[in-house]
């Protein structure tokens, strides 16, 4: 096999074509999430978890070997791999028992709210100062927060509300992973390798909770097993591998401008594929942690705040 490397030419911007190709990948990532609850009337949540990780992470396995991606070379990361992997595994969790029991809707907006967590982690954790512009985007995040748990204090559906913390949680888990991987040597391990450690904990740790998750069966037909198939082959296996070949062509920075649509695509997803009751509360907390993100990666000028 030839070297690893890629011979793309760099751009120093996003074009029209890598515009159109990220608005398809956010998208989908959003699609994602119909998939997984169309999977539960199936597969079990733990279960799918475990699927999803090793049916992708065997494609990510044969991608790597047909592009000549090292991926066993001595490099110091096995243990912080080992760290992102339970972190990554646990995430999952909580992402996939989470939506059985919320909306998808509901669901995608609290998981999405990772990048807010990561600026407050950076602040205290890396000592990357929060910028008043950040601070406000913060603050616009916050308030979608309150906005999607205002109609569950102090009442409503207890199993929703459960639902709803464990995204929240995997969103938390989410910003843990990042952040230490920003702070490990992972930070030099090639993407595929990066992925391959967080789909083999997923996998570890789901094997181990499934003995206690109940039976990982329920009515097998075809419906849900594409479902599955959806998310382990084209979600992990094709989409995340697109996304490496864009970050390795086009600035991160300018690729990351286009986070919020995952959220938006997420509603909506729940909204046409499931019949999710959209709220005003919904809107409301989609619009403000929508411009939370945008507003968090804007370029702008280093201002520290206090």
């Amino acid at each position: 096999m030839s070297g690893a490397a890629d011979t793309l030419d760099r751009r120093d911007a996003v074009d029209v074509a890598a515009a159109v190709t990220m608005v398809a990948l956010t998208f989908s990532w959003g699609l994602n999430y119909v998939a997984a609850k169309i999977s539960y009337a199936g597969y079990d949540p733990v279960f799918v978890s475990i699927a999803r990780s090793v049916i992708g992470g065997l494609c990510v396995l044969g991608w790597c070997w047909l592009r000549g991606i090292p991926l066993f070379r001595p490099d110091k990361t096995l243990l912080p791999g080992i760290a992102v992997g339970v972190l990554f595994g646990v995430e999952f969790l909580f992402l996939y028992i989470g939506l059985e029991y919320t909306t998808v809707a509901r669901n995608t907006l609290l998981v999405n709210a990772m990048p807010f967590w990561v600026l407050v982690g950076g602040h205290f954790l890396l000592g990357e100062h929060m910028t008043a512009r950040k601070f406000a985007g913060l603050v616009l995040a916050f308030c979608g927060l309150l906005a999607v748990f205002s109609d569950r204090i102090g009442g409503g559906d207890s199993m929703t509300l459960t639902g709803d913390l464990l995204s929240l949680g995997a969103g938390i888990l989410w910003a843990m992973t990042s952040i230490l991987i920003k702070r490990s040597t992972l930070v030099q391990a090639s993407a595929e390798k990066l992925l391959l450690y967080q789909l083999a904990g997923a996998a570890v740790v789901g094997l181990l909770v499934q003995p206690i998750a109940g039976p990982a069966l329920r009515d097998v037909t075809l419906v849900p097993t594409l479902a599955l198939l959806f998310q382990a082959i084209y979600v992990v296996a094709f989409t995340y591998v697109l996304w490496f070949w864009l970050l390795r062509r086009y600035p991160a920075s300018s690729l990351s401008s286009f986070a919020f649509l995952s959220p938006v695509f997420g509603v909506l997803c729940g909204a046409m594929f499931l019949n999710e009751p959209l709220s005003i509360r919904i809107f409301l907390a989609l619009g403000l942690i929508a411009a939370g993100l945008i507003i968090v990666n804007r370029p702008g000028r280093k201002q520290i705040l206090g």
